[in-house]
């Protein structure tokens, strides 16, 4: 019970080991074929009927990551959380990420509180620096201070969590001087993940603070973020924290349909254009099928197939790095609808129970064989 209401139970544990989910920014991309758009408001309302159908198919959490670009249509996650919060009944409602350093704290908070109130006691803030710097000069911010502006944000924030008088100073942000922060969560305190895309310092930074990391894995093999995953614990340890209790996540693309071959070919082309936009602006060299053709074995970071392949990746990924939630990046791009939602329920009612399953009856084995798999594709 909180000081500030009743929060809903939950399990002291993930369910079967593992919380499996779905993570999205919202695309608005032209269709790779057509060429047609759609809209950033129809794509937020069909962000609203995928979150229903998430907690409808027993899925645990949903993610929507903010940006200030024309590809994609949420700078307000919390707003379209809030939406969907009073039509779903179980399904945690996250941002996937925050872009903290350009935002405040403390109106960061008061927006996650309120969700909080909404959905009664399932929101989450994932805080992270960005890997689009659109918000910087949006909002008045240098990209020199882009650690900086982090750091200090991430002190506030924590700080209005865990108090509700606010007594506080830093170099970027007027002080607070013995200021109530209104709504006041159901959670007490609300929960702050930290996500990072692999930078060493990040991992270390929520190591220290005993907060919950989520790893973005888009490229590569995912057993690479092995190193930062034991430096990530190796810090909370050095900070007296509880190694046991702490929560990993990770956050890679995916797409799954009834036969591998189905999702394999529907997921390319939307995955291509996506790839080939962004590499476009950071130097990336082409994005080709047999990049996606890799990237979608066994040991690839793309979760592309029907239920039994994606959830036999998930398990390898538990074992390799321990993790405690999965979430699935399922619309790239401008996909249909209908498949989306479909990729959506087979994950949830044919994959997450895969997946705890197989956990149950290995007993975890979280780090336990790096090459275990059956090689799958």
């Amino acid at each position: 019970m909180s000081e500030h209401g009743s929060t809903p139970e939950r399990p002291d544990g993930p369910p079967g080991g593992i919380e499996i989910g779905i993570s999205t920014f919202l695309e608005a991309t032209p269709d790779p074929v057509t060429g047609e758009r759609i809209s950033h408001a129809e794509r937020i309302r069909r962000a609203v009927e995928e979150i229903v159908v998430a907690d409808q198919a027993g899925l645990d959490v949903y993610g929507i990551g903010e940006h200030h670009r024309p590809d994609y249509a949420c700078s307000a996650p919390a707003v379209v959380l809030a939406a969907a919060a009073p039509l779903t009944k179980r399904i945690r409602l996250t941002s996937a990420v925050t872009v903290l350093s350009s935002d405040d704290p403390v109106r960061v908070y008061q927006q996650f509180a309120t969700l909080d109130a909404l959905s009664n006691g399932r929101a989450e803030i994932m805080a992270g620096r960005g890997s689009f710097i659109e918000s910087f000069p949006l909002f008045g911010c240098r990209l020199e201070d882009y650690d900086e502006l982090f750091s200090e944000k991430l002190e506030l924030l924590l700080e209005v969590c865990r108090n509700e008088i606010v007594t506080w100073r830093g170099k970027f942000r007027p002080p607070i001087d013995g200021r109530g922060v209104y709504p006041r969560a159901v959670q007490n305190p609300l929960p702050v993940w930290i996500a990072t895309g692999g930078n060493p310092e990040s991992a270390f930074r929520a190591g220290l603070l005993g907060l919950p990391v989520c790893f973005a894995i888009i490229g590569g093999m995912p057993e690479r973020f092995r190193p930062l995953v034991e430096l990530y614990k190796r810090a909370a340890e050095q900070a007296g924290h509880d190694v046991s209790k702490l929560k990993i996540a990770t956050h890679s693309h995916g797409f799954v349909a009834d036969t591998t071959e189905e999702a394999a070919e529907k997921f390319y082309l939307p995955t291509q254009a996506q790839m080939n936009k962004i590499g476009r602006e950071r130097g990336w060299p082409p994005y080709t099928r047999e990049t996606y053709d890799a990237a979608r074995s066994l040991r690839g970071a793309l979760y592309v197939g029907d239920p039994e392949y994606v959830a036999e990746k998930i398990v390898l990924l538990h074992r390799n790095l321990g993790v405690t939630r999965f979430f699935l990046h399922v619309n790239v791009g401008t996909m249909p609808h209908k498949d989306v939602l479909r990729a959506i329920e087979l994950l949830g009612t044919r994959v997450a129970p895969l997946v705890r399953k197989e956990l149950a009856r290995s007993g975890g084995n979280a780090g336990s064989d790096k090459n275990e798999g059956s090689g799958g594709e």
